[in-house]
């Protein structure tokens, strides 16, 4: 009766969530109905109004919607980078924008990213239009986008950081002995150090020559940019950093780092004059997200299109149960789909990937192939498109990349975890087996591998290897020995990655859509966005389509760890992999 009542109990739970999803799924559906249909008549943007920035916003390529907007004060729409970007090319041209204010917060955003943004600031300043800066707290990535403002204000009392770049890695080594588990790693490539946390405990000599060039190549883009603003040579920023400098506001105002110090009240009365606004009325901001949105409503559609297809995420194999990922099964039927569409003329794909599974990146490219032979594809990449994201893009007619892009990375490895001592002398645990063919358990986690079966191991990351070098040497026509000098899965940045002939051009996405369309030969063309933008209520139902246990759990985890999750997620992540070929970055890109 107790196992009755626990069973009813559970099967009623159950059947009250999904009630609450669908019963939310139909108020969602009905409210983007009518969001859609009286959007044109409500969400049009006042004359005389400022559009805001926030550099905190997290950023994807594609834009997310949200249908259960209508039950909160959450915005309906979450702009994506392409929205963001059209978005302030509209407003230069947009007579009831009057400017554009950036809010200095701390960036959630990469290199890559932030760079974009800024170059569309830039453009937008031809307008004549003014862009203002204001924040309490001033990181070098926020600092690095205001720089292209025409007058930054900084707190009195705040804080500004002009410090140089720093890239931290944790190391596990330690705990793993500590807990008795052995990892047993295989790669090729002596600047592959993906698995270097686990076999080292500290940066190997050519992870660090790694690390100190891209670093470099970062700083430079800062030191132009704030040479621009404060009308300094890089010479006399770089030399700041170097002495620490920059402690005070007062040191940010005498080094001409900031225009001025003042609060947001005497920031707002600057804005009052260069709006036309009497200083008693409220100044009509409004948000990126609310005027992307309108941006898309206002879109020209056209028969001839360009199609812009979104690789965000780790590539995986099989079906997506992340939004940002992405899944071979299902990324492979996108673009099977751009492929048989006849109304698509080109395609340009967005990567903003680090990499992820051998073989799915192998299936992916296999399908861009197929897709290339019908019409152009051109290749745009975001802050990462790094070993599987290179791999999936070194066959595109043309790869255009930014100089602060992290890309290459051209390796492989594999990894198990042998944790027969830690079951045995921590939980007294013991395995034992009978096969019948020597390789039949193989490969395992229970015991260690014998020195045949390290071999094979061995063997098949070499040979998968191989096969990256000569996807590459035929994708950029290079021989396989320049491959392999440029390979041994080292990044590169942007900038470098042009000297040495991974990409084809300094571009953001807009140079790869002018690519493309010059290559179908199209004059007048609708550029479309693909996949469709994540929704927030489909998110929650695929979470509860899967293990919603799991999901809870998770964002539990990841709500206490706040930024250590990062830790967490990649011992997740090299549990999830074990064993298994990856083309990965060998590390976390976090500079600051």
């Amino acid at each position: 009766m107790k196992q009755f009542f626990k069973m009813f109990f559970a099967s009623l739970l159950a059947m009250i969530v999904t009630g609450v999803i669908i019963v939310l799924f139909i108020i969602g559906s009905i409210a983007a109905l009518i969001s859609k249909s009286t959007s044109e008549k409500t969400n049009k943007v006042a004359a005389g109004s400022v559009l805001v920035i926030d550099l905190q916003k997290r950023v994807h390529e594609q834009g997310e919607s949200n249908a259960l907007a209508v039950l909160s004060d959450e915005p309906s729409y979450s702009a994506g980078l392409y929205d963001i970007i059209q978005a302030i090319k509209h407003a230069k041209t947009d007579d009831n924008i009057k400017g554009i204010f950036i809010k200095l917060s701390p960036v959630n955003n990469g290199w890559g990213t932030i760079q974009q943004v800024r170059m569309a600031l830039e453009d937008f300043k031809t307008s004549k239009k003014f862009i203002y800066a204001f924040g309490e707290n001033v990181t070098q990535g926020a600092y690095y986008v205001a720089s292209v403002a025409d007058s930054i204000y900084l707190n009195p009392v705040g804080a500004i950081e002009i410090k140089g770049f720093a890239s931290e890695l944790a190391f596990f080594k330690g705990t793993l002995e500590k807990l008795e588990v052995q990892p047993e790693i295989y790669y090729a490539g002596k600047f592959k150090s993906a698995t270097e946390p686990f076999r080292a405990d500290k940066i190997s000599e050519p992870n660090r020559e790694q690390i100190t060039a891209f670093q470099h190549d970062f700083w430079q883009q800062f030191l132009l940019a704030a040479a621009e603003h404060t009308h300094k040579d890089t010479a006399a920023i770089d030399q700041l950093a170097l002495t620490g400098a920059i402690q005070f506001p007062s040191d940010a105002l005498n080094n001409k780092i900031v225009d001025g110090l003042l609060y947001w009240d005497q920031v707002e009365q600057r804005m009052h004059a260069r709006t036309g606004q009497s200083d008693t009325a409220d100044i009509k901001y409004v948000s990126l997200d609310q005027y992307a949105e309108n941006v898309k409503l206002d879109r020209k559609y056209s028969d001839q299109k360009i199609a812009v297809l979104m690789a965000e995420g780790e590539i995986s194999d099989g079906d997506q149960t992340d939004p940002y990922q992405i899944a071979s099964k299902t990324f492979i039927e996108q673009i099977r789909k751009l492929r048989k569409n006849d109304k698509i003329k080109a395609v340009v794909l967005r990567v903003n990937s680090p990499g992820g599974s051998a073989l799915a990146s192998e299936v992916i490219l296999r399908e861009l192939q197929l897709l290339r032979k019908k019409k152009p594809l051109i290749v745009s990449m975001g802050d990462l498109a790094a070993s599987g994201g290179y791999y999936i893009s070194c066959q595109a007619d043309s790869i255009f990349a930014l100089p602060n892009t992290i890309t290459g990375s051209i390796g492989v490895f594999s990894m198990l975890v042998n944790i027969e001592s830690l079951m045995k002398n921590k939980l007294g645990v013991t395995f034992d087996e009978v096969k019948n063919a020597p390789y039949a358990d193989f490969p395992t986690v229970s015991r260690p591998l014998t020195a045949d079966e390290a071999k094979r191991m061995q063997s098949s990351v070499d040979t998968i290897y191989e096969i990256f070098k000569s996807r590459v040497s035929v994708g950029r026509r290079l021989s396989l020995a320049d491959v392999d000098s440029i390979a041994q899965g080292r990044v590169w940045s942007g900038s470098r990655a042009l000297k040495i002939g991974l990409i084809d051009g300094i571009g953001n996405l807009d140079r790869a859509i002018a690519s493309a369309a010059k290559m179908a030969n199209l004059s007048n063309y609708e550029v479309a966005t693909y996949p469709e933008p994540v929704d927030a209520l489909q998110t929650l139902i695929r979470k509860f389509k899967g293990n919603s246990a799991d999901a809870s759990i998770s964002e539990s985890i990841k709500k206490e760890l706040g930024i250590d999750y990062q830790w967490y997620e990649q011992i997740k992540q090299w549990r999830d992999n074990n064993g298994k070929a990856m083309m990965l970055m060998p590390f976390k890109i976090n500079v600051n």
